[in-house]
């Protein structure tokens, strides 16, 4: 299979939030060509019910927004990223408002609610709980309207193509055919990676692709220890690992154990809006002393025509499986949500790889810390991504086109001109290796399970070393590959901050303000 060549100015990989708003960014200067490895609108985004943060209502302030954003991040927050991010949010959400984003409204005034860690309300919301979907909407549109705007819908990247350091496109593989993408400044928008766990709010295109290709070519990659798990998914047979918001909470939902008792209080002064971290937890204790399986979200008490208007999307898919939400109690229980650490980037989004940039769930700006507020990561997504395309603006103008047009491309060999003979079950290794990480590698964990996840990764080492010209096979190498970053990153810091819990090191731990930093072929280690 001899593959093709594609010259363009700018490349950027994923379709959310962050890639669309990068790729607008991009669009009056330069060609752009926008990846997504499934159809346009199946993204992370897509599935965001719960809202945006961020300080636009009349009770709210910038400071206040950035005070509740560092402390949910435990300590472990870049401040200057925090502080662009609630500074220019409001800018950028009045600008998506100007393109036609639809927010719900309280008469002629914006409404918001409040979600987990903050201390206003400033959940931006629409529909009720389909937030992401609309937002994902306008961005559509709006990158649909520039002619300059190339989208390769069903691609998945393969490999990034770095020369001396400098990332100089991607190897790209559309349907059966090979296609190396050539471009001045490569942006990675590729989203998080929740798959790797057997329970998981994200769709199952979040493999983590972004982070692995950019660990194999040479990033520093940080954090990764740092996996949000979101506490209230629909626990039901038969029933999809469906999220149910943090908003509910908000609105005043409540958490009872199986045996109908209100818990929250007796683990956190917040009660229900404690940070995440601390409500998942306390879901698990609650599990585990009363022998089940889950435990129930409450809301009976709200006002049944408040509810199915403020929560339409949750209140028909549960009546699905046969629960009425404003007369029965939800079993939830939780699941792996979104992932803190990523792919290091500063606050224009540039990584320790000349020409790469990153944003979105895929980067750590530092913008998080140990533990995402609710409702930032939209935001996040706007601000950064916006930011990574200004910066990507600013590199490839001191490119010149005979840098790229002289590339020797062709040698770069990523799984489309070889591919090894594989002798293993791809399902069955992706179904195992998803248990290993939630039952190993989870909410809770210490030295033996660690050390445990870590045996078995190892055993599959060789599927590391294959090369792939087939998405299930790369993507695969991808989960592994992430999979060794999250547990050695866990197995390094031997305390537990945010969302990173140890039961054999409950308290933080020496040199716990560094962050851990993975990069190839050397040990995970300590980074300012």
């Amino acid at each position: 299979m001899l593959p093709s060549v594609k010259t363009v100015d700018f490349l950027v990989i994923g379709g959310g939030v962050a890639g669309l708003r990068a790729a607008i960014e991009l669009a009056s200067k330069g060609s752009v060509i926008v990846i997504t490895k499934d159809r346009p609108t199946e993204s992370t985004t897509g599935y965001a019910q719960g809202g945006i943060a961020v300080a636009l209502s009349d009770e709210d302030e910038v400071c206040i927004h950035y005070e509740d954003t560092i402390k949910a991040g435990d300590g472990l927050c870049n401040e200057n990223a925090a502080k662009v991010m609630v500074e220019e949010g409001p800018g950028y959400l009045l600008e998506l408002m100007s393109w036609g984003a639809d927010f719900d409204k309280e008469g002629s005034k914006l409404s918001f609610t409040r979600e987990a860690a903050h201390t206003r309300r400033r959940i931006l919301h629409s529909h009720g709980d389909s937030t992401g979907k609309e937002i994902e909407r306008v961005l559509i549109n709006k990158a649909r309207s520039f002619p300059s705007i190339l989208r390769y819908d069903f691609a998945f990247t393969l490999d990034l193509i770095v020369e001396n350091n400098r990332c100089i496109g991607a190897s790209v593989l559309k349907g059966d055919k090979i296609i190396h993408i050539i471009a001045k400044a490569v942006i990675l928008a590729t989203g998080g990676a929740g798959e790797l766990f057997s329970r998981s709010t994200n769709p199952m295109i979040s493999t983590g692709d972004g982070i692995a290709i950019a660990y194999r070519a040479g990033a520093l990659i940080v954090d990764m220890e740092f996996v949000q798990f979101h506490p209230t998914t629909l626990y039901s047979p038969g029933a999809p690992q469906f999220l149910m918001t943090e908003a509910m909470r908000g609105e005043g939902a409540v958490l009872k154990n199986i045996v109908g008792k209100r818990f929250m209080p007796e683990y956190h002064e917040m009660s229900e809006l404690a940070p995440r971290d601390a409500v998942t937890r306390a879901i698990v204790s609650e599990m585990v002393k009363t022998e089940s399986r889950h435990v129930y979200l409450d809301l009976t008490h709200l006002e049944r025509d408040f509810i199915k208007k403020r929560f339409p999307l949750i209140y028909t898919t549960c009546l699905q499986y046969n629960i009425d939400i404003t007369e029965d109690v939800i079993p939830v229980c939780p699941a792996a949500h979104y992932i803190m650490g990523g792919v290091r980037t500063n606050l224009d989004g540039k990584t320790s790889i000349k020409g790469l940039f990153a944003a979105g769930e895929v980067a750590c700006t530092g913008v998080h810390g140990a533990n995402r507020l609710a409702s930032n990561s939209l935001l996040e997504g706007f601000v950064y991504g916006a930011r990574a395309g200004k910066g990507a603006v600013r590199y490839a103008e001191k490119i010149k086109e005979r840098d790229i047009d002289k590339t020797p491309y062709n040698k770069h060999v990523t799984a489309a001109e070889e591919q090894s003979v594989t002798a293993f079950d791809a399902d069955k290794t992706k179904s195992s290796l998803r248990q290993l990480m939630w039952n190993k590698v989870g909410i809770i964990r210490c030295e033996k399970s660690l050390r445990s996840a870590k045996n078995r990764l190892n055993k599959k080492d060789f599927i590391l070393k294959e090369t792939f010209n087939n998405r299930k096979g790369a993507e695969l190498k991808n989960m592994l590959t992430v999979a060794g970053l999250i547990t050695d990153a866990a197995l390094f810091r031997k305390g537990s901050v945010g969302a990173h819990y140890r039961s054999d090191f409950t308290e933080r731990g020496e040199n716990w303000r560094k962050h851990t930093v993975c990069v190839k072929g050397e040990k995970t280690g300590w980074i300012d």
